[in-house]
């Protein structure tokens, strides 16, 4: 009887075969060996994988939590079969649908110009407009009201103002009947090219000249200041 050290010519040998045929069935029963060691091992955790997979979709991802599910079914798990198998669901490729947007993105995707959006922001913006009839209402006010901020049509204010309050939508009506109240200066603002912008900007650095100076200095001090800066 030859040992296990023996080489396979020494096998062929006594057995009376060519080495080919000693080679062709010792490469064969390798095979079989590698095929048996990775080949996966039954666990007492997989008649339960399923009711983990359904719970870690609907939220539930806690390894402690699924464990003391598991252990009031009386199932014969350990705590570290289960935090395994989380693991796993953890690395592999999420399947949950995407999330919705946020209250931010859609309100910058309105405010915006359309022109000044990626085709990403479009494609989202388009999806909220086609659930949401009320908010693509919204949505064309808003654009026209920033064609006549940037086109100066004040001339065309009292028309949008007519359409957003027939629309009743929250918000955005206030705002639009809020500009009844000096409808004239508004008008004006948005037609004409004269702006106080200027004379605001110098009105505000005069204030911040005459805080940072409170209690230290005299009128005189002050009127230097402002000429000279």
């Amino acid at each position: 009887m030859l040992a296990r050290g023996h080489s396979r010519r020494a096998i062929a040998r006594h057995l009376g075969w060519d080495l080919n045929t000693v080679l062709r069935y010792a490469n064969a029963a390798h095979w079989q060996d590698t095929i048996r060691e990775n080949r996966p091992r039954p666990s007492r955790l997989d008649p339960y994988k399923l009711y983990l997979e359904r719970r870690f979709t609907e939220g539930c991802t806690r390894a402690t939590r699924l464990h003391g599910e598991l252990v009031a079914q009386q199932a014969p798990v350990t705590y570290g079969m289960v935090r395994t198998h989380i693991a796993t669901l953890r690395g592999a490729p999420s399947t949950a649908p995407p999330r919705p947007p946020t209250v931010r993105q859609v309100t910058g995707w309105l405010t915006r110009h359309p022109t000044a959006l990626s085709e990403e922001d479009r494609v989202g913006l388009r999806d909220v407009l086609a659930r949401c009839p009320e908010l693509a209402t919204a949505a064309g006010h808003v654009r026209y009201f920033g064609e006549i901020l940037t086109r100066r049509l004040g001339a065309t204010l009292p028309a949008w103002i007519d359409a957003v309050d027939a629309s009743q939508l929250p918000g955005l009506t206030g705002f639009a009947l809020h500009l009844l109240r000096d409808l004239d200066a508004v008008t004006a603002g948005l037609t004409l090219d004269w702006s106080s912008g200027s004379i605001e900007g110098a009105v505000n650095r005069i204030k911040k000249i005459k805080r940072q100076l409170y209690g230290r200095a005299g009128f005189q001090l002050l009127s230097k200041m402002i000429l000279l800066q």
